[in-house]
């Protein structure tokens, strides 16, 4: 099951809904930052930039017209983007 996690505004008070709660108390006992961390909330940006990298690679839609052919069309797609990703990864580090 997939939790959807909608991040309170910076101002947000505790209200009716328990989870909203949860997580209003969590940004304020450990930070927003922390938060992101422990809800995966930056998972979501992560996906959002792989379907990017996607279609601006292979492209927004698929060829083949049978099941059979569109997944293996998609697994020689997934194949070679991870290569090429893996090419050009730039390590970095945080400077303070």
């Amino acid at each position: 099951m997939v939790d959807v996690v909608v991040p309170p505004p910076k101002n947000a008070v505790p209200g009716g809904n328990c989870q909203r709660n949860q997580h209003i108390e969590h940004i304020a006992k450990h930070g927003r930052m922390a938060w992101q961390a422990a809800t995966g909330y930056n998972q979501r940006s992560r996906i959002e930039t792989q379907i990017g990298r996607w279609k601006a690679v292979i492209g927004d839609h698929l060829h083949a017209k049978n099941i059979e052919n569109q997944t293996a069309e998609t697994c020689i797609a997934a194949s070679a983007l991870n290569r090429m990703s893996a090419f050009g990864r730039a390590n970095y580090e945080r400077v303070s």
